[in-house]
Formats: structure tokens, C-alpha cells, sequence
């Protein structure tokens, strides 16, 4: 139950520490690059306890991030590879409720 209480701080972290990255301008913003490191930091230290799902909602909503903010293209194929990624972190997560984890 834990992990549940964690996680929507964590995504938002990692979310935040990608925006910042891509606004960064290649680490020569200082402020957007120590933002970048400080939500990174936060994020990894909270992806320890929920990390199949932290991942696939962080790719999920940084991916939708930069196809609507950054106008990066929408392919098919990045689009199926998405569905893929967030079907395996549910499949991951059903198969630990059926051991009883």
C-alpha cells in the first residue's frame, strides 16, 4: 500500500526532472539543470518502492509531454511501443498480486 502513496510523488518528480532537462538547453541553464538534478533525485529515491510502475507512467506521461509541448512526431510506431510499455507494467503488477506480494 505504500508504494501506492509514493508513486504520484515520484511520477511527478521524474516528470518535472525530464521537463527540466529538455529546458536545460543542454545544461546551460543553471536553474533548469539543478532542477533537473533535484526532481531526478527525489524520483530515485522514491522509485525503490513502486519501480514497474514509476517506469511505465514516467515513460507514459514524458512521451505525451513531448509529442504535445516539444511537437515531437507521433508514429505508429512510438505509439504501439508506448501501449506495450504500459501493458507490460500492468501485467507486471497483476502477476505480483497473484504471488500474494
Amino acid at each position: 500500500m505504500m508504494r501506492w502513496l509514493l508513486l504520484p510523488t515520484g511520477i511527478l518528480m521524474e516528470l518535472a526532472g525530464s521537463t527540466c532537462m529538455k529546458l536545460s538547453d543542454g545544461f546551460s541553464n543553471i536553474y533548469a539543470s539543478i532542477l533537473t538534478f533535484v526532481f531526478w533525485g527525489i524520483s530515485f529515491t522514491v522509485f525503490s518502492f513502486a519501480y514497474a510502475i514509476w517506469a511505465g507512467m514516467g515513460i507514459l506521461l514524458v512521451s505525451i509531454i513531448g509529442i504535445l509541448y516539444f511537437k515531437e512526431p507521433a508514429g505508429s510506431m512510438k505509439v504501439l511501443s508506448i501501449i506495450v510499455i504500459v501493458a507490460g507494467v500492468i501485467m507486471l503488477n497483476l502477476s505480483d498480486v497473484r504471488a500474494g506480494v
